[in-house]
């Protein structure tokens, strides 16, 4: 067995760790792997199945048309897809963890032990991160040929009208993307893999997962848009460690940078940038 004093030992300059509400969870608390398997996969159909559904009526009289091509989706029906998605998807997460008495544990949104004013420095430098992460990276997958991801398809949606701007705002950039991709990946998946044998006591190799997991699904954007998107969810990974578990850090940041990307693409759209 793991030593506990391992698993709860405190990073330099970070609050004590309290059990059950810490990163990793105490290591006598064992989940299978079939059991987190299933939980994966229940959690995955159902988030991509109720994304879908937003998007059939579009589908159907595209088919029904007879037009050649795939059914151009406007912008609001592509937010519907974004957000019934993944409320879908937390919410089987959130059954699996209440299954468990986890959810507190999981999905850690007490008032961070550091307090709100180190917590915010955090979150504004996590920011700052990500965007070299973007450039630095991004250059990087440039250059080996895996191609530069390209977001235009989705900021396009975006800077549709004033009113679609706002709705992305609020319902991708802060609930869907930075509240519920921080408490599916960072929050629900990092808590299971943490449990599972071979995985407990080993919180590198459990952000190392997570963080792969977290870039697969880009790969619409490449391989580029896998290996940017999965160094995020590395960065994101080892912040929420930092902060022993607790996820507004990660939200935050995560927030601010689609509030910012977002923003300026609606700016230079308009014209504010001259």
């Amino acid at each position: 067995m793991d030593n506990p004093a391992e698993v709860l030992a405190v990073a330099p300059g970070i609050a004590p760790r309290k059990r059950g509400v810490t990163f990793p969870p105490p290591a006598v608390e064992t989940l299978g792997w079939g059991l987190l398997i299933a939980q994966i996969i229940t959690v995955a159909v159902v988030y991509f199945a109720a994304s879908t559904a937003p998007a059939i009526p579009a589908a159907l009289a595209h088919f029904e048309s007879g037009a050649p091509g795939e059914p151009a989706l406007n912008s609001f029906t592509v937010w519907l897809t974004i957000t019934v998605g993944m409320a879908a998807g937390l919410f089987v997460a959130w059954l699996w963890l209440r299954r468990e008495g986890r959810v507190g544990a999981a999905w850690t949104l007490r008032p961070p032990l550091i307090g709100w004013p180190l917590t915010l420095l955090w979150a504004a430098a996590g920011t700052g991160m990500i965007f070299a992460i973007f450039i630095g990276v991004g250059g990087l997958a440039g250059e080996l040929g895996l191609g530069v991801p390209d977001a235009s398809l989705v900021l396009d949606l975006v800077t549709e009208s004033p009113t679609m701007f706002a709705l992305w705002i609020v319902g991708v950039a802060w609930l869907a993307a930075g509240a519920g991709e921080e408490l599916l990946y960072r929050g629900f998946l990092m808590d299971r893999l943490a449990r599972v044998s071979g995985l407990r006591g080993k919180p590198w190799l459990v952000i190392f997962i997570q963080a792969a997991l977290f870039g697969l699904p880009h790969a619409y954007q490449g391989w580029g848009g896998v290996l940017v998107t999965g160094t995020v969810g590395l960065f994101l990974g080892w912040l929420r460690w930092r902060m022993n578990g607790n996820l507004w850090a990660c939200i935050l940041a995560h927030a601010a940078v689609d509030t910012i990307v977002m923003s300026a693409a609606y700016g230079e759209t308009m014209g504010w940038f001259g």
